[in-house]
């Protein structure tokens, strides 16, 4: 029974509880986690970075190539740590965003630093010997060079996440409040940002790797500047005759159909030449069957101003992913 005089807080008075519990905790773990970042590019900043240039074991566009704006990135955060543990979250992030701009150059480098990086251990032999040499100190606690390369971008996930959610649950009222609005909008335009250049690196990589299993003159230069979707063997069905076997690759604007070269063949065995290519923009696409969702597959039609295909896949799954892409590409073309 409630004593005299008791009254139960109002809902309002609970839910701002709850936001500074949460608050609280999220600006704690932001303050651990930076501390624990700052250590780890501290490492690589002395034992790596430092010590390569005193050495001179890597010429320095090579380091450049390897490490981007490391050391820039490192005092970025070593500027950033005394305004968290002061308390000052607000200004301390304000401050921070001019910096993210280095999180950009760093994702823009990570595809030349990886190669880097595999180039370097596998003919550099004075770099690989120095490169174990370094991992195998106590302070690295068994992480690798490779390991601790993507740090910085996996941190920018962290630090969206995580000032999000601190200037979400902090209140209207309170002086960070407009300070960290401002640093979550940035930071969140900034991570994706990086998203992107992330998404392109391996859309690239992609079209390397179709481009190198397409021989003859039309193959010359079919991918580029493409957005690679899909690949996949489909059957060709025909009016009359045996369903064939076709290699397609899918690509946001264009189908393509190729043919494996003869085993035998003296100089292209192992890669596909081109038959057709159909533009996405003037497709019409239709399940014939395969609507069920049972352990068949289906079969797809896809009408084009002077011609019709008819293609069959024999797996569920396999067929569920290329009525998914290819209506994905369809719409990005009449969008």
């Amino acid at each position: 029974m409630e004593g005299p005089g008791f009254s139960a807080p109002c809902p309002v008075q609970l839910q701002r509880a709850r936001w500074e519990r949460k608050r609280v905790c999220t600006a704690r773990e932001l303050l651990e986690t930076e501390r624990r970042y700052q250590e780890q590019l501290g490492l690589v900043a002395t034992y790596f970075v430092g010590i390569l240039r005193a050495k001179g074991t890597l010429r320095p566009p090579e380091r450049q190539a390897l490490f981007g704006p490391w050391e820039l990135i490192y005092g970025a955060s070593h500027w950033l740590l005394p305004y968290l543990e002061g308390g000052h979250w607000g200004q301390g992030l304000e401050g921070f965003c001019p910096h993210l701009e280095l999180y950009i150059q760093f994702a823009a480098n990570a595809e030349r630093s990886r190669t880097t990086l595999q180039e370097q251990l596998k003919k550099n032999k004075r770099f690989r010997r120095f490169v174990r040499l370094q991992e195998s100190r106590p302070e690295f606690g068994g992480l690798q060079l490779q390991d601790l390369l993507p740090l910085p971008l996996q941190r920018l996930q962290q630090y969206e996440n995580l000032v999000v959610a601190l200037a979400e649950n902090t209140g209207p009222n309170s002086p960070d409040h407009q300070q960290l609005t401002r640093a979550a909008r940035l930071i969140s335009e900034t991570a994706q940002r990086v998203h992107t250049i992330g998404q392109k690196h391996k859309n690239d990589q992609h079209l390397q790797r179709v481009q190198a299993l397409l021989s003859g003159r039309q193959a010359k230069g079919l991918t580029s500047g493409r957005w690679f979707l899909y690949q996949g063997w489909l059957l060709v069905v025909a009016p009359h005759g045996v369903p064939r076997p076709r290699m397609f690759f899918l690509f946001s604007d264009v189908l393509l159909m190729t043919k494996p070269r003869p085993p035998l063949h003296l100089l292209q065995s192992g890669t596909f030449a081109c038959q057709a290519l159909y533009p996405m923009a003037q497709c019409e696409l239709h399940r014939v069957f395969g609507h069920s969702g049972g352990p068949c597959g289906g079969l797809l039609s896809l009408s084009f101003p002077h011609e019709k295909l008819l293609l069959m896949s024999t797996d569920q799954e396999e067929f569920l992913r290329w009525c998914h892409n290819l209506t994905l590409a369809i719409s990005s073309q009449k969008n």
